[in-house]
This record gives structure tokens, C-alpha cells and sequence, in this order.
């Protein structure tokens, strides 16, 4: 199908992110790879639901340990055809990644939940910044979601090389060029 004949579609968020992370330098790569962070552990953030989303639209999600978000990446500004993973290893395409960079700028994470309160959920092991857009929220259901023994392309060679798990934390902020050491 040409992309002349692509349907575009609209979606609004049902909730907003409220985390302790303001800039990407701040957040884990991934939500359960937390060395390298402020706090060096999984940290708790409040998923807020907009005043339109009736409370019966989340009323069964006590009893599950995890949820998967859908969301936007909010702060994403394009995206290139290959881009080059934090774990090393050359570029590589991009939907073989998990950059926030992409054609669509959606992202997916399955965090613990905490708490259902009145109008937010309390989640666990976020990578996500505050003020990100939730589009979906949906549960995680272990027979159908865990896969544990799937391969997993070139993420493959780069465990075997540097060990499963060895995501970097956060990177830490260039210093301006101008910056002199004394």
C-alpha cells in the first residue's frame, strides 16, 4: 500500500505521566535498567487519568502486578531511517530499536502497578518523563505477554559480548565547547 492511500488517525491521551524525571538525561534507558540513575532503583510515578476518562474504565486493574502504557514520545523531533543504540554495535534500523525516535513516536512499557487511586494509578520502574502522554493503558497477562526464551536479533550478540542487562544508565549532559578544564 503507498502511503497515498494511508489513513491518517488521531488519538488523545487518556492520562498523563507524573514522574521524577524532567529530561531524558534523567531516565533509564529502559524501565527496569536503572544503574546509573539519581537514585540507582526503580522509581514510582503517578499515572493521572484526564477528567473525560470515566472511573469504570480502570476499575478492574487491582490484582495485576503489571500494565503495559502505551504512550507518546512527546519530546521526540523526527526521526531517521537508522539510528545508533546506546549499547553500541553500528547503526541499525530503527523499528529494530527502541529509540524514542520514530516514524510514529509511540512507545510501549510494562511497569509494576502499585496502587489504583481515585483519578491515577501509582506505578513502578518507569523510564518515561513527566508529562508524557498515555494513549492506552492495558494489562500485562504473563501467558500471553512472556516470551522468555524468543531470540532477539542483534541484542543477541551484543548480551554475549557485554553481558545480558548492560543497557547504560543515563547519559549525563555535554559540557558546551567553549567549556575550558581548569
Amino acid at each position: 500500500m503507498s502511503t497515498s492511500h494511508v489513513t491518517p488517525f488521531t488519538a488523545s491521551p487518556i492520562a498523563h505521566v507524573r514522574s521524577p524525571y524532567a529530561r531524558r538525561i534523567d531516565a533509564p534507558h529502559q524501565s527496569t535498567v536503572v544503574a546509573g540513575t539519581e537514585t540507582g532503583s526503580e522509581v514510582e510515578a503517578r499515572i493521572e487519568f484526564v477528567e473525560s476518562l470515566p472511573s469504570e474504565a480502570f476499575a478492574d486493574l487491582p490484582g495485576f502486578e503489571r500494565i503495559w502504557l502505551l504512550f507518546v514520545f512527546h519530546r521526540s523531533e523526527g526521526w531517521k531511517p537508522q539510528v545508533r543504540p546506546p549499547r553500541g554495535g553500528g547503526k541499525r534500523g530503527v523499528l529494530a530499536t527502541r529509540s524514542p525516535h520514530r516514524p510514529n513516536a509511540i512507545g510501549l512499557s510494562a511497569v509494576e502497578l502499585v496502587a489504583v487511586e481515585e483519578r491515577a494509578l501509582r506505578v513502578r520502574g518507569v523510564d518515561l518523563l513527566d508529562g508524557t502522554p498515555i494513549l492506552d493503558i492495558k494489562p500485562y497477562v504473563p501467558y500471553a505477554d512472556a516470551f522468555p526464551d524468543s531470540r532477539a536479533g542483534w541484542i543477541d550478540a551484543i548480551d554475549a559480548a557485554q553481558g545480558r542487562h548492560s543497557a547504560p544508565g543515563p547519559r549525563r549532559p555535554r559540557k558546551p565547547a567553549n567549556d575550558e578544564k581548569s
